[in-house]
């Protein structure tokens, strides 16, 4: 009987932690300069080992413009060795700027616009549920405001569930 009991605990135990080793979801802060928006709030859904889709969304408020963005990035991830992941992906996005008249060159208006982004990274998955990484997005902006290239590096940092 001791040994069905331990037998069924250890089988117990490997189940839960095979299944916390299979995250699905991450959530966090994207910390980097983003064309100006500063903080971007990150979530990552993995479709496969191999695959996944990024949102963000990063606002912005000051006396100058309000504005906010939202990304979508589709991925191909990579493993390196033991925690370390590569990735590469492509997406896009849209965006709105509403200004204020002091702002030389700008009227108070309101723009929305959209860019095309790419990315690039690594980053490094804990044992326990933190992922951090470090990407580069490079954006491709078409509007009045945004038309140009922008290049944005930033620190990922995010709780898996």
């Amino acid at each position: 009987m001791k040994r069905i009991l331990i037998t069924l605990i250890t089988c117990v135990a490997f189940v839960a932690v095979s299944q916390a080793q299979e995250r699905k979801n991450a959530i966090g802060l994207r910390l980097g300069d983003s064309d100006g928006f500063g903080t971007e709030i990150s979530y990552q859904r993995y479709l496969n080992t191999e695959n996944r889709l990024e949102f963000d969304l990063g606002w912005r408020n000051n006396r100058n413009f309000d504005a906010y963005r939202l990304t979508a990035l589709y991925q191909w991830v990579w493993n390196i060795e033991g925690g370390f992941n590569w990735y590469v992906g492509a997406g896009g996005g849209v965006g709105q700027v509403d200004f204020d008249d002091d702002i030389p060159g700008f009227d108070d208006d309101t723009e929305t616009y959209i860019y095309a982004a790419g990315d690039i990274g690594i980053e490094y998955d804990f044992d326990f549920p933190l992922l951090l990484s470090l990407d580069f997005r490079p954006e491709i902006g078409f509007g009045d405001f945004n038309d140009d290239v922008d290049f944005d590096i930033a620190l990922g940092v995010r709780y898996q569930f």
